[in-house]
């Protein structure tokens, strides 16, 4: 069975090199939808939304209102959706909790999705 769960944080980046006007300093409201899935367990769960929610907040505590260049040599919508699946699939590994599918907005109808 799989479950979901979206989550937002606020961040700014710029795209060293990119020409436009992307170059510059500018900030998003991201938002994040993650699917994972696994057996339905005795407790009825396949995960607890609580203990899901925790997960993904840790993963995005370190992104959350900073400059994103500051973590990421350059901070593309693909390359920030894949530093936080690297963090998640970090976590799931002592659950047996596959994630399926990171969906990343940039702001509004922008958005890049790894499965």
């Amino acid at each position: 069975m799989k479950l979901g769960l979206v989550a937002e944080f606020d961040a700014a980046h710029s795209l060293p090199g990119y020409i436009g006007k992307c170059a510059n300093l500018h900030g998003h409201t991201y938002q994040v939808e993650v699917v994972v899935e696994g057996e339905v367990g005795e407790d009825g769960f396949v995960m607890d939304f609580y203990h899901m929610k925790k997960i993904l907040s840790a993963a995005l505590q370190d992104l959350d209102h900073r400059c994103l260049n500051d973590l990421l040599p350059n901070p593309t919508a693909e390359k920030i959706a894949q530093w936080i699946c690297d963090r998640l699939v970090e976590e799931l590994v002592a659950t047996k909790i596959k994630l399926v599918s990171l969906k990343l907005w940039e702001g509004k109808n922008k958005w890049v999705m790894i499965d």
